[in-house]
């Protein structure tokens, strides 16, 4: 342990406990980054990115900070749930505000920049949180993962000035989960999550009812076993993506159940993805993969 730091402890765990040193690095360039930082508010959204940086903050800030989460008919509701239990285990205080992006038609036309309109308003709530609170940092925890992907919403983060400081000090996505595993997070192993807006091909216009039915969908998935889902949103027809290795299941035992669930839920043609579960199946050719 450095000279001149206080040991900070995180979760049953110091820093000079965690054994590898890779991870030891990594804990004290955040350290550094958040212990310059009186308080401050962290965008929750229950995954293990954002839940690791909640952990960090709250407890390298002594207990000033306030996770918030942001519940939306784009947001499936047993993700809020998870985020309720998860901000529980970590002990600091928990907001959850309604956003209304669908209200926003330069959001639910769905165009390519549709994330920036999103992140556009949620961290203008945010910025209003952190001022009526006398907090003067917005915290958001992508990685230096995210750095590769087709991410429209990182032009919010710039203009309304919030930081990322999981990615700031080199984090990666793997670096998250060793970590998250270590200091007893239970979503260490989570699948990746996205908004339900994402299952919509660019150009279909986002809509209350259908984003309840993909989430109907998903949620029948979930209950059948598989861990990653998506159900993509074509129209009449609903593209069903799982993790690779389980595309097969979809066609077998459950076959049935999934197609007379898509039937009820207004779909006229059910597919399964032959290549499964990939992050950015709906971006255009020539962008980065989200």
């Amino acid at each position: 342990m450095e000279r001149g730091h206080k040991e900070v402890r995180v979760g049953l765990r110091s820093i000079s406990e965690i054994g590898d040193v890779h991870l030891r690095e990594r804990l004290r360039d955040i350290r550094g980054l958040l212990e310059q930082m009186e308080g401050a508010i962290v965008a929750f959204s229950g995954g293990v990115d954002s839940s690791l940086l909640l952990t960090l903050a709250n407890e390298i800030c002594k207990g000033k900070v306030i996770a918030v989460t942001a519940s939306s008919q784009t947001y499936p509701r047993r993700e809020l749930e998870s985020a309720r239990q998860v901000a529980r285990l970590i002990g600091c205080e928990h907001l959850i505000i309604k956003t209304n992006e669908l209200e926003d038609p330069r959001f639910s036309s769905n165009p390519l920049d549709r994330c920036y309109y999103c992140k556009l308003e949620l961290f203008a709530r945010l910025k209003a949180i952190a001022t009526e609170r006398g907090l003067s940092h917005i915290l958001e925890g992508s990685t230096v993962d995210d750095l590769g992907d087709f991410r429209p919403g990182e032009r919010a983060l710039r203009e309304l000035g919030v930081a990322s400081p999981l990615r700031q000090a080199s984090f990666t996505k793997q670096d998250v989960r060793s970590l998250a595993r270590m200091l007893g997070l239970p979503n260490w192993d989570k699948p990746a999550s996205a908004c339900l807006a994402s299952r919509f091909a660019y150009g279909l216009i986002i809509t209350s009812e259908d984003l309840r039915r993909i989430e109907k969908l998903e949620d029948l998935l979930h209950e059948l076993g598989f861990a990653q889902v998506r159900a993509r949103f074509h129209g009449e027809l609903v593209r069903i993506e799982v993790e690779p290795s389980r595309v097969g299941d979809v066609a077998g035992e459950v076959r049935n159940q999934v197609i007379q669930a898509a039937r009820r839920l207004g779909f006229r043609y059910v597919t399964l993805d032959l290549q499964g579960y990939r992050t950015g199946s709906f971006n255009p050719e020539g962008t980065f993969k989200s």
